[in-house]
Parts: structure tokens; C-alpha cells; sequence
């Protein structure tokens, strides 16, 4: 319906309220969306520590002292009860009754919290740790896995707190290459004989096992001319 303006216009304004409502009813979720992804937490050096964190502690015990070490590592749990909740290392603390080491494992673990502080990608603190060897020589673990030195030991329980918290993947061997290593610890046992194996400090492998080079175990064993791991399935031959 036309309406006739006989007199002088001050002012204007285009409006419809049902219009108006279906816009702001089409508007709230698409407001809403990015406010439910600013509220998600992250791990950053500026977020306080709250009371109470959850944690596991490890123990290490190496040749080189008589007393173990024991890692324990303290996690913080971000965003709790939602759809984007993660436990990540928020601090480290090693003690041991042997203080010969006492002030670099201090500083380490300083240092190792900070860095888990700070947030982001920390995984690569388990090879950096792992990386570092003891001039004086390495030692075997129970299993013959070789360690070179006391930090590369802190780093391997690292990793294992990691890949317990879901922050590292477990990348362990396939259906294939778990039926080929059972192959070919079926062929070595019987040309050499059962008797063979277990006879190294408790070890699951022969005793005359050479290190692996890949996965750093003393499973390497000389068959068909060449080495092969019992461990990971290596071999020079292919």
C-alpha cells in the first residue's frame, strides 16, 4: 500500500522485524563457531601451573652406579572434558641417593621443563637425548638394547612417557615384518640350536649377537652369508 509524504523528510530507516529476527537467529551459530574454537587451550610458557598435575615416574638402573635413577615426568591436561583434551609433559624431575651427577641433571631438568613449557612440537628432545655419547663407552640394558650414555637413558624414558600419553606414535613393526622376523629366528634356532639363545645376561638373543645399527640391539646374527636382526628384521642382504 502506497503511502503520500506531504511533508519534509528529517530522517530515514529500512527495517522489517521479521526479516531482522531471521538474521539474527542465521547469525548467533556462525558467531558461535569461531568463539567455541577461542576458547581451546594451548600450551604455552605464560600458562600457570595449576596445584595438582598428574605424572609417572621411572626407574633407571644402569651399571654405572649401584644407586637407580628415578624420571619422573609431570603431565598438564588441556582443555579437560572436551572434544580437544590432551595431556601433555609440563615438567621433569630425576633423583637418585647418587649425587655424583647431581648438578647436570639439575640443569638438564631445568632446561628439559622449560622446553616442555614452551609448548609446540617436543618430540624432538628424544633424539637430541638419545644422540649424545658417553666418551668412556656405552652399556647394554637388559634385553640388549646398546645405550651410549646416562642421557640417552633419560631420553629413552622420555620417549616412553611419550608414546604412553599418545604424543609420540608407537612405530612398531607390521603383521609382514613381525612373521619375517619370526622366520628367520626359526631358521637360526634350528641351525644353530635353541641352547643358543637366552645365554647373554638374561638376553632373548644369542649370545654372540652383534649390535644392529637400526634399531641399536645386540640381535644381529650372520646367516646366509650375511647379518640379519632378530630384533627389527635388518639384514644386509635385503
Amino acid at each position: 500500500m502506497a503511502t503520500r509524504i506531504d511533508r519534509k523528510i528529517v530522517g530515514y530507516k529500512v527495517g522489517d522485524t521479521e526479516q531482522d529476527g531471521e538474521t539474527a537467529a542465521a547469525a548467533t551459530p556462525a558467531a558461535a563457531e569461531p568463539q567455541a574454537e577461542d576458547n581451546v587451550v594451548q600450551l604455552h610458557e605464560k600458562l600457570e601451573r595449576p596445584e595438582m598435575l598428574i605424572g609417572s615416574t621411572y626407574k633407571v638402573k644402569t651399571p654405572l652406579s649401584e644407586h637407580a635413577l628415578y624420571v619422573t615426568i609431570n603431565d598438564i591436561v588441556l582443555n579437560h572434558g572436551t572434544a580437544n583434551e590432551l595431556r601433555r609433559p609440563f615438567e621433569i624431575f630425576i633423583n637418585s641417593k647418587n649425587m655424583d651427577h647431581f648438578q647436570w641433571i639439575v640443569a638438564l631438568t631445568r632446561i628439559i621443563s622449560a622446553v616442555f613449557r614452551k609448548g609446540g612440537d617436543v618430540t624432538f628432545l628424544v633424539e637430541e637425548l638419545r644422540s649424545v655419547f658417553d666418551p668412556r663407552g656405552g652399556y647394554f640394558k637388559k634385553g640388549g638394547k646398546y645405550m651410549p650414555s646416562l642421557v640417552a637413558e633419560i631420553g629413552d624414558a622420555i620417549e616412553c612417557h611419550m608414546r604412553m600419553i599418545g604424543l609420540l606414535k608407537d612405530d612398531g613393526l607390521d603383521e609382514h615384518q613381525k612373521k619375517l622376523v619370526a622366520e628367520k629366528r626359526a631358521q637360526f634356532e634350528a641351525a644353530s640350536g635353541s641352547a643358543a639363545l637366552g645365554e647373554d645376561c638374561g638376553s632373548e638373543f644369542p649370545a654372540g649377537a652383534q649390535l644392529c645399527i637400526k634399531c641399536h640391539t645386540k640381535a644381529a646374527v650372520k646367516m646366509d652369508g650375511c647379518l640379519t636382526c632378530l630384533n627389527c628384521g635388518e639384514s644386509k642382504c635385503g
